[in-house]
C-alpha cells in the first residue's frame, strides 16, 4: 500500500489521486474478488507488509474493463465546479475573478514545473517491473499531463486578457 501511494504520487498523481487508506481498502476489496493474492513478508528493520498479485481472475477483470468501449462517452463529458463559478463569475466583483483565474494559472504552472519529474519516475518503474510496453504507456499519460497543465494555462492567459481588454 505505501510503496502503491508512493508510485501515485511520483507517477499518475496528476491524473488520479488515491489516499493510503483508500489503497489498501481497494487491495482488500479486490482480494475478496479473487482479483488479487497477496503475502506477508516479515521484515526486520521496516514493518512487515503484503505483496500483492494478480490473478488470473483479476487480469481477465482487467482486459475487460480495458475493452469496454462504452467507456469512451464518457472521457468527452465535463463536469467542472471551476467552470461553473466562471460562468456566473459576472454576479460578483470582477477583481476577484481575476485573482482567481490568476490562482487557477498559478497552482497549474506550480503543477505543470512538478510534471517534469513524471517522466524519468515512469522510465524508472518502468525499469523496476522489467517491461518497457508497459512504460511506453504510462508515458502517455504522463504526455497528455503535460498538455493539459499547458492548455490550462494558455486558457488562463487568455481569460486575463480578455477581463483587462475591459479595463
Amino acid at each position: 500500500g505505501y510503496e502503491l501511494d508512493k508510485i501515485f504520487n511520483d507517477s499518475l498523481g496528476f491524473f488520479w489521486q488515491g489516499k493510503t487508506s483508500q489503497i489498501y481498502r481497494e487491495l482488500n476489496a479486490m482480494e475478496k474478488c479473487a482479483w488479487l493474492s497477496s503475502e506477508h513478508v516479515v521484515q526486520d528493520d521496516k514493518p512487515n507488509k503484503k505483496i500483492y498479485t494478480i490473478t488470473d481472475s483479476g487480469k481477465s477483470e482487467l482486459l475487460t474493463w480495458l475493452s469496454d468501449k462504452r467507456i469512451v462517452e464518457d472521457y468527452t463529458k465535463i463536469r467542472s465546479s471551476f467552470l461553473m463559478r466562471i460562468f456566473f463569475a459576472g454576479e460578483t466583483n470582477e477583481q476577484s475573478t481575476v485573482s482567481f483565474i490568476q490562482q487557477f494559472r498559478g497552482t497549474h504552472l506550480t503543477k505543470l514545473e512538478k510534471m517534469r519529474d513524471v517522466p524519468q519516475n515512469v522510465a524508472d518503474y518502468g525499469s523496476l517491473v522489467g517491461d518497457e510496453t508497459k512504460s511506453r504507456y504510462w508515458q502517455l499519460t504522463a504526455l497528455f499531463g503535460k498538455h493539459y497543465y499547458k492548455a490550462c494555462i494558455e486558457w488562463a492567459n487568455e481569460a486575463l486578457a480578455i477581463l483587462e481588454e475591459r479595463e
